[in-house]
């Protein structure tokens, strides 16, 4: 992320970008993830989540805690209060739910002229946004990002730091077909973890254990049917819902040699 601000300038490149990687020593894979991309680990059939997605609304407890002790960063724009709707004026003095950074539940307060400013957390589901803006808190770059058409700056809010979650490869036996599953939101958008291990089974056994390619192959199937077939009212799915149309990047990766199959 200090590379990125360095070169920023350098290289006068802008943006950023989530982060989610695999890494293997001795024995035990270290999974990182930073943004809301999603790794699962398929064993025997058996899903195991190795990464969380990191978003408004699974940070909103951080997010409106740093808000709470920095409230300069909000710019007099924004309350780091949640309400289950945007308030109207009509609706000072009256009461209404809302939740804070100390509060998984809510409770009710009478409004008052500083809640009718924009929430810090705003929308539900892939429709959540932070300050208006963005969908994901966690991520490398985004130096330069600003609500639109203000001064407030959004990189404060977004953190850099993964959150790494560890497999112990020694305490189970892998065959062939037990694999590390790496995709972008593009994937998990539109497909969940039972629709990706079902592929993952599908293609697996059209292939010989030991032929490399099979594992490839599980990755562009992925892909393929997240994106989804051109039609006239757009990508579109095997059951006509909409295909995925972000970017979509999946690795599978073997956890058993062909040596490991019975």
């Amino acid at each position: 992320d200090d590379q990125i601000e360095r070169e920023r300038a350098s290289q006068h490149l802008a943006g950023g970008c989530c982060a989610l990687a695999a890494i293997y020593l001795m024995g035990k894979f270290y999974v990182a993830n930073a943004g809301d991309s999603r790794a699962i680990i398929i064993r025997n059939g058996e899903i195991i989540p190795m990464s969380r997605e990191f978003t408004p609304e699974t940070e909103r407890q951080r997010l409106q805690f740093l808000a709470l002790l920095r409230p300069e960063l909000l710019g007099k724009e924004f309350t780091h209060l949640e309400f289950p709707r945007r308030i109207q004026p009509k609706e000072l003095g009256k009461k209404m739910l809302y939740r804070d950074q100390n509060m998984n539940g809510w409770a009710y307060k009478k409004i008052e002229e500083d809640d009718l400013k924009f929430p810090l957390v705003f929308g539900e589901g892939k429709k959540a946004r932070m300050m208006a803006t963005i969908g994901v808190t966690r991520g490398l770059g985004d130096h330069d990002l600003k609500v639109f058409s203000s001064n407030i700056h959004i990189k404060p809010f977004l953190s850099c730091f993964p959150e790494v979650r560890v497999y112990d490869l020694t305490q189970y036996e892998h065959c062939p077909d037990d694999v590390l599953v790496l995709g972008t939101d593009g994937l998990w958008d539109v497909t969940n973890d039972k629709e990706v291990a079902a592929v993952v089974m599908e293609v697996l056994t059209s292939y010989e254990p030991n032929d490399p390619c099979r594992y490839t192959m599980v990755a562009q199937e992925l892909v393929v049917r997240s994106r989804g077939v051109l039609k006239e009212r757009g990508w579109r799915l095997a059951n006509d819902k909409l295909g995925s149309g972000d970017d979509i990047s999946v690795f599978v990766i073997p956890l058993g040699g062909p040596g490991n199959y019975t």
